[in-house]
């Protein structure tokens, strides 16, 4: 049965799709959009394959109802016409008429109600799940904790990456990947068969954090916390974006989810937390000018290139870091308080979620860079200190 309300509904969007446009210069890309789709994107978790289901079968529905309608409707008018000589009836009510066309429609929309209502309620149970992780939501990026379940106390940014935005930036010129605007520098991964409830939230504005294969949307607001799930029922690469207008970077928050093998999924966890250990950096430690600007040069590319150029110019309502007061002042308070807390009315989100590492790194690379020559160095305990007011 949903086999054949699919296929129908495939039928019925094919039949109003319109003209064929031009090649595209990219191909299907495996869990996520493909050219020229016409359905909801092909399921991959149960949810999904019930949303998917339930679209058919109402598009079906919906289809066979104004066809009868307007089909009715038409033979009367021609069968009737005045120029045959019919003349209209003169009648009021008719209560056989009334009482058919009030059971019929109630009848169909039970029938309707009744799966959805059965979707919905499973889309909201949440409990008992293998794996909780935090999604949060940043202007432009989301940041990933493991709250429980394997994995727990893991947590990093997931950003899209630099070639791609430079790449949109001249016009996506030439052939563009298959995953143009989709890949990501760290993807959320999970393990395949397993509940993974997501909570959602974010730091600074409306996002919404969607992922087509799954069925899954759901809106991450600053201050409230909202949950979903998902269960992947194949391994692969799924990729989704934020579904909120969140900004001018909006076209550049893309989700990308890699669904591993168990086996796998607990070799990346045994890998990522060598690397977390091996990034716990000292906030007590005194670093080099060297050193911060070598690590400075990859946060800097990597969190503010998008925005502030890779020149530090700036560009149009973006202010320039190449000869800023605020970049160049001996104060470091005033930097370390622009980057922690951000300043909204300026369309500069806050980054506090970097390490105090990370944090004095970027600030000393754009003290020092550019026509910045300032030779002052940021050390991490004064941007923990500043954290800590």
């Amino acid at each position: 049965m949903k086999r054949t309300f699919n296929k129908l509904a495939q039928l019925l969007l094919a039949a109003t799709a319109g003209v064929a446009t031009a090649a595209y210069a990219v191909n299907d890309l495996p869990g996520g959009p493909a050219v020229r789709q016409l359905n909801l994107h092909a399921p991959a978790t149960k949810i999904a394959e019930e949303q998917y289901f339930l679209h058919s079968m109402m598009l079906v529905i919906c289809t066979v109802i104004f066809v009868a309608v307007f089909a009715v409707m038409f033979y009367s008018i021609w069968k009737h016409r005045k120029s045959k000589g019919y003349k209209p009836a003169n009648f009021h009510e008719s209560v056989t008429v009334e009482v058919v066309w009030t059971i019929v429609p109630f009848v169909i929309v039970i029938l309707m109600a009744l799966p959805a209502t059965k979707v919905l309620v499973a889309q909201k149970d949440t409990t008992n799940a293998d794996l909780t992780i935090k999604a949060t939501g940043y202007q432009w990026k989301w940041g990933y904790d493991y709250i429980t379940g394997e994995g727990e106390g893991l947590g990093y940014i997931s950003t899209l990456v630099s070639e791609q935005r430079v790449m949109s930036d001249e016009g996506a010129k030439g052939k563009v990947p298959d995953n143009y605007l989709l890949e990501v520098d760290n993807p959320l991964v999970v393990p395949v068969n397993k509940k993974i409830r997501i909570i959602t939230t974010a730091n600074d504005v409306i996002h919404a954090f969607a992922v087509p294969a799954f069925g899954i949307k759901q809106d991450a607001i600053p201050g409230f916390v909202r949950d979903t799930w998902f269960r992947a029922e194949r391994t692969g690469d799924f990729y989704g974006q934020c579904q909120e207008l969140c900004g001018k970077e909006h076209a550049y928050m893309p989700i990308h989810v890699k669904v591993v093998s168990a086996e796998d999924y607990t070799r990346w966890v045994d890998a990522e937390r060598k690397k977390a250990a091996a990034k716990a950096d000292d906030p007590n430690k005194v670093w080099t000018l060297e050193d911060l600007l070598k690590r400075g040069e990859k946060v800097y590319a990597s969190n503010c290139a998008a925005c502030h150029q890779a020149n530090g110019k700036g560009a149009g309502p973006i202010k320039p870091l190449d000869g800023s007061a605020v970049v160049l002042a001996a104060d470091h308070n005033q930097q370390i308080d622009v980057l922690l807390k951000g300043r909204m009315d300026k369309g500069m989100p806050s980054w506090k979620q970097l390490s105090d590492t990370d944090i004095a790194a970027v600030a000393t690379y754009s003290k020092n860079s550019w026509s910045n020559k300032t030779g002052q160095i940021v050390q991490p305990a004064e941007v923990l200190a500043e954290r800590s007011k």
